[in-house]
């Protein structure tokens, strides 16, 4: 039989692995989202694509159309306080969507519980599964804990430690242990039970072959990496709620996610995953090998974060250079068509400088070069054009996109890594949004304090630098129109 699978939430760290694996099987594949442009990024290949949001009903059917086997991977967890109400709407309204649709099977990935959960996070993914089996399709649901794998918001978390810090104290949930399990494995587990009949109504636990605490995931992951282990000391004053907040300093993980996934670290987690490997035998990844094969596809470029996250490239080949980035943005409207103001945005530097604060940008470069960067290196290929490649004083262009989206790579001197886009977005006939953002992958302690003491002049700097590119393209769209009405008379 030849099924139709949907991946809902293929944008997330776990679809966006799940798509390209059921595509290479040779399946039909259709992945949902709720920013189509994310998945257009992936530049996956024989996968349709299509946007929907479980929060908002009406997009659901063309989604769950002709499916078979729709995996539900969504979440809110980055949506701040009151997520779990958020995901128990989300799934109420996706149960009855795919009953409307004829759908065979739902399978969700939900976590492993402890005996007593405490936290929303984990209380959020137990009803979720309640919430989708309350509906009229049969779901398999499996429970998993930590998923090593590149962009594992988990791992990252730990990486970013290990890796930022030369010691740490950490409370006394660094001792809790769970059966991590490597994201190759699972992703054969998500396969094997859409399509084995016998797990259907089924809930599994999937495991790894080692329960371990997070001290030795830290220890192993740092020797991989190839650093000192820190210095852990772990102390009961630290509670759960204090490390997150301590997590949003020091790690590049979005800190709405470290916040839900640190509150319910405090509890140990076993699995009993027997009936799960009955259904889909395979060899077990350990813990150093899981920590080792993710390494590696980063390596081999095979992550599949937002393209600004997670690509070794832009990270300088380094395992050092957090995963996730930190950013800061600016955004104004435009009483003009896209086209204008993407004429400016290509003219950026060269003899033309920035438009905006030149004088805070000759700053930072004359620091740079002083470091015996490239800070004063000027010019470009090209005044008038851009291409992939090009370079604009010292920066790279990493994407480009005509009337729509520009990136550039940062080349001056630090600690760290990171990139420049403007971004332009129609909003109807006449108006147009630009937005500007830096993504920086800091390196280590000295990256997290570069960025917080770039921070404030980021946040001015975009402001007033959208604002500037907007009016001179409204200046340059009025001309435009004032010429055309000359030549028409």
């Amino acid at each position: 039989m030849n099924r139709r699978y949907l991946v809902f939430g293929a944008s997330g760290y776990v679809g966006g692995s799940l798509v390209p694996a059921l595509a290479e099987r040779g399946v039909f594949v259709r992945a949902a989202a709720r920013n189509r442009q994310v998945l257009e990024a992936r530049d996956w290949q024989d996968v349709e694509l299509t946007t929907a949001d479980a929060l908002d009903p009406a997009t659901l059917p063309e989604a769950l159309q002709d499916i078979d086997v729709a995996y539900y991977l969504v979440h809110s967890m980055a949506a701040g306080n009151n997520f779990g109400a958020l995901d128990l709407e989300a799934a109420e309204n996706f149960a009855q969507a795919a009953a409307a649709a004829g759908v065979q099977r739902i399978v969700y990935l939900g976590g492993l519980l402890p005996d007593q959960p405490a936290g929303e996070h984990l209380e959020s993914r137990r009803d979720t599964g309640e919430v989708l089996r309350a509906g009229a399709v049969p779901v398999t649901e499996l429970r998993a804990g930590i998923i090593i794998g590149p962009g594992s918001a988990a791992l990252e978390v730990m990486r970013d430690l290990v890796l930022n810090l030369p010691a740490m104290v950490t409370p006394k949930w660094v001792r809790a242990t769970s059966p991590p399990i490597a994201m190759s494995n699972l992703l054969e587990y998500l396969w094997a039970v859409g399509r084995a009949p016998e797990a259907a109504g089924q809930v599994y636990d999937a495991a790894g072959p080692e329960e371990v605490d997070y001290t030795h995931m830290m220890r192993t992951l740092a020797h991989l990496a190839g650093k000192r282990p820190p210095l852990i000391i772990p102390v009961p004053v630290l509670s759960p709620r204090l490390s997150s907040y301590w997590l949003g300093l020091v790690t590049a993980v979005p800190a709405p996610i470290a916040r839900a996934l640190i509150t319910g670290l405090k509890h140990s987690f076993s699995a009993d995953d027997a009936a799960l490997r009955a259904v889909a035998p395979q060899r077990l990844l350990t813990v150093e090998e899981a920590i080792a094969e993710s390494l590696e596809q980063e390596k081999a470029h095979k992550t599949i974060a937002r393209w600004t996250d997670g690509v070794f490239a832009l990270r300088g080949f380094r395992h050092d250079h957090a995963y996730y980035s930190k950013q800061a943005s600016g955004r104004a409207v435009a009483v003009a068509p896209p086209e204008d103001l993407w004429h400016w945005i290509t003219q950026l530097g060269g003899p033309r400088r920035y438009f905006y604060m030149n004088w805070l940008w000759l700053i930072r470069e004359v620091f740079d070069w002083l470091l015996a960067g490239p800070g004063l290196s000027r010019g470009r290929r090209d005044t008038a054009s851009l291409r992939l490649g090009d370079a604009i004083d010292y920066w790279t262009v990493l994407a480009l996109k005509p009337k729509r989206l520009l990136t550039l790579h940062f080349g001056m001197r630090a600690p760290g890594s990171g990139a420049l886009e403007f971004e332009i977005v129609p909003l109807d006939d006449k108006r147009s949004e630009l937005r500007i953002t830096a993504f920086w992958h800091p390196r280590g302690v000295w990256g997290l304090l570069y960025w917080y003491a770039m921070m404030p002049a980021h946040l001015f700097l975009f402001r007033g630098w959208t604002s500037k590119l907007a009016r001179m393209a409204e200046h340059r769209a009025s001309g435009r129109r004032q010429q055309a009405t000359l030549e028409r008379g």
